[in-house]
Formats: structure tokens, sequence, C-alpha cells
């Protein structure tokens, strides 16, 4: 099977959800994403999972990372996932990062979660994660 040649960078929203104000993890990654080539949309602090997905079909990514430290991660994926559902966004990947017991990703997972990165992950597994995963999942 031939792969076929992308017409465009992959493009990737990275965003914060809920009341974490904490997101040097979050610009370290939109960083690390935009020099493997990818476009990179950061939405900044303190969103709403229905911010976050309107500017994901707006902007036409490929993925949606989010950043999650609060706690709050059971929470805000499946309503994240919900929501790209409502809207037919199936085939954008939902992943992210933080501080996610194993036991909360084995269960995201299940809800249709992609890989989700704990810190200290290397920023090279998660460029190639999300490149593997659009170059097998989308259709350019």
């Amino acid at each position: 099977m031939s792969e076929k040649p992308f017409t465009r960078p992959i493009r990737v929203l990275v965003a914060k959800v809920g009341l974490d104000g904490h997101d040097r993890g979050a610009r370290i990654i939109a960083t690390t994403l935009r020099d493997a080539g990818m476009e990179v949309i950061y939405t900044g602090l303190r969103q709403t999972a229905e911010m976050v997905v309107n500017t994901a079909l707006q902007e036409d990514v490929d993925a949606i990372g989010i950043s999650i430290l609060s706690g709050a991660h059971m929470t805000v994926f499946p309503k994240v996932i919900q929501l790209v559902k409502d809207k037919k966004m199936d085939d954008v990947l939902i992943t992210g990062g933080g501080i996610i017991p194993e036991d909360d990703r084995i269960a995201l997972k299940s809800l249709g979660v992609g890989e989700l990165f704990p810190p200290g992950t290397s920023t090279h597994d998660i460029v190639k994660y999300i490149t593997d995963w659009v170059h097998t999942h989308r259709n350019f």
C-alpha cells in the first residue's frame, strides 16, 4: 500500500481546557510540533470543550491535543469526544497529556481517546505518534 503524499502540513490544535493555569508543557509541545513541520493552533488557557472543538472544526485540524494537569481529565476528554462525534469529526485524533493515572488512561482510550502522554515523555515520541496516526487515518 503506497502512502499518499500530504498536500499540506499536519494541523494540530493544542488546548488547555478548564481552570488549569499551568501551560508550560502545552507550549513546549506546541513548539515541538511546529518545529517538526506541523501547523499548530494554540488555544491558550481556560478554554471550554465547546470552544476547543469549534476551533478544531473551523481550523480543519487533523488532531486535538489536550494538556491537562487539573485532575478533570475524566470530565474533559469524554465531553470533547462527544462534541467531536456530534460534529461528525470522527477522523480527528484526540490525544493529550498531563497527570492522568494509568487506570484513567485505559478508561479514556476505551472511549476513543488516543495515546495520553505523561510528563517526561520524549517529544520525539509524541511527534511520531501524531504523524503516524494522521498518515494512517486521515485522507488528504
